[in-house]
C-alpha cells in the first residue's frame, strides 16, 4: 500500500443514473434503481478504496439530489470539500444493460445540468490543486460545452505549472460532440497531457489514429497495430505514457479483456482476461484509476498493466458505475487467483 499522502484530483461530471431492474428494456420497466457516477468520479471512488487521497471536484446543484450525490461519493471516503454546489439540475443518464446479443443502451438527460453551466470562476484550481500529486480528467468533461473545454484547459494549465502529472481518458462520446470538435478540443488539451488512455476504438474516433488489422465489430484486435497507435499518439503529443484498453466482445455478456502500456518506446501488454459482465458501465474508468495507482506506486510497467487490467476486470462484474475492490483483490487476481471459489 502506497503512502495515503498522495493526493489525486479528478473533475468531471457526476451524474444520477436510473436503471430497470435486472436486464429488463427501458419499455418494460415500472421502475428505476438510483444509483450515481460519471467518468472522474469513478475514478476518485477507486483511488480512494486504494487507499489514496482522492479528491473529486464538480458543481452540483444546492438541493437533496444534488446533496445525495455527494453523499454517494463520501461514503467511500472520497474528498468532496471542493465540489462548487449552484445551478438547477443533477444531469441525469438512463442505462439499459444489454445481454447476448442485445448491445447496452445509454439515454443522456444531462442539457443543462449543473456543471454544464459551470464558469471559470467557479473553481480556484490553485487552492484545489495544494498538495496534489497527479490530476485526471476525460474527453467527457470537454464535450459538455465551450465553457466547461475552458475550465478543462484552466486547469491543466495550472496543474503544469505546478509540475502536477495529469492524465486524460479520451473517452469519446458521439451523443455527445462529433468526431471534428472532438479532435479540435482535445487536441489543445492533450498538450497538457503526460498519461494518455484509451479504449481500442479512442484514437481513431479522436484523431484519426486507427489500429491496422483490426476490427472492433468482428472482435478481431491486432497488437502490432495499437503498438504503432501508440507511437503515433506519443509521437504527436510527447506523452510519457500511452495506455489502451482491447476488449474483444464475443457478445454484450461475455468479453476477453486485456490492454497494453505503451512507454519509453516499449511496449508491455497485459494477460487476457475471458469475462462475464454482470456491469460494464465503469469499466474504463477502473482501468484508469488501477493505472495512476500503479503508477503512483513505482510499479514497473509489465506490473502496472497487470494490476490496471485485474482492477477492471474484477469491476465488470460489479453493479453500479463503482468499482468495490480493494488493492489487496486486485493483487490477488494478479497473482493467478481469478477462480472466484468462495473466500471462507
Amino acid at each position: 500500500m502506497i503512502s495515503s499522502m498522495k493526493k489525486v484530483i479528478t473533475f468531471g461530471e457526476l451524474m444520477l443514473r436510473l436503471a430497470p431492474e435486472g436486464y429488463l428494456r427501458f419499455v418494460q420497466a415500472d421502475r428505476f434503481g438510483v444509483t450515481f457516477g460519471g467518468g472522474e468520479a469513478n475514478v476518485a471512488v477507486s483511488l480512494a478504496n486504494f487507499g489514496l487521497d482522492a479528491r473529486f471536484v464538480t458543481k452540483l446543484p444546492e438541493n437533496d439530489i444534488g446533496q445525495a450525490a455527494v453523499n454517494s461519493l463520501r461514503r467511500y471516503g472520497v474528498d468532496t470539500g471542493h465540489i462548487v454546489r449552484g445551478g438547477e439540475r443533477v444531469g441525469i443518464y438512463f442505462l439499459e444493460k444489454g445481454a447476448s446479443q442485445r448491445p447496452s443502451k445509454v439515454i443522456y438527460d444531462r442539457a443543462g445540468s449543473a456543471i454544464a453551466k459551470a464558469t471559470i470562476s467557479d473553481f480556484d484550481w490553485d487552492v484545489i490543486f495544494d498538495g496534489a500529486d497527479w490530476f485526471h480528467f476525460t474527453g467527457i468533461t470537454p464535450a459538455l460545452g465551450e465553457n466547461v473545454a475552458g475550465i478543462c484547459l484552466e486547469a491543466c494549465r495550472k496543474a503544469k505549472e505546478r509540475g502536477i502529472t495529469v492524465s486524460c481518458d479520451l473517452n469519446y462520446r458521439k451523443k455527445l460532440w462529433s468526431k471534428e470538435k472532438a479532435r479540435e478540443t482535445m487536441t489543445e488539451l492533450c498538450k497538457y497531457v503526460d498519461v494518455c488512455i484509451a479504449n481500442e476504438e479512442d484514437a481513431a474516433d479522436v484523431f484519426g489514429i486507427s489500429a491496422k488489422g483490426s476490427s472492433v465489430t468482428e472482435g478481431k484486435l491486432d497488437r502490432s497495430g495499437y503498438t504503432d497507435v501508440a507511437s503515433q499518439l506519443t509521437d504527436k503529443f510527447g506523452f510519457e505514457a500511452v495506455a489502451i484498453t482491447l476488449r474483444k466482445s464475443i457478445s454484450a455478456s461475455d468479453n476477453l479483456w486485456s490492454a497494453m502500456l505503451f512507454r519509453k518506446g516499449e511496449c508491455c501488454f497485459s494477460r487476457e482476461y475471458p469475462i462475464h459482465i454482470v456491469d460494464r458501465v465503469g469499466g474504463g474508468d477502473s482501468f484508469g484509476a488501477g493505472l495512476i495507482y500503479s503508477l503512483l506506486s513505482g510499479y514497473g510497467d509489465s506490473d502496472a498493466i497487470e494490476f490496471a487490467v485485474a482492477a477492471s476486470c474484477l469491476k465488470h462484474s460489479i453493479e453500479g458505475d463503482f468499482n468495490m475492490v480493494s488493492v489487496d483483490d486486485v493483487k490477488k487476481l494478479t497473482s493467478g487467483d481469478g477462480s472466484g471459489r468462495v473466500q471462507r
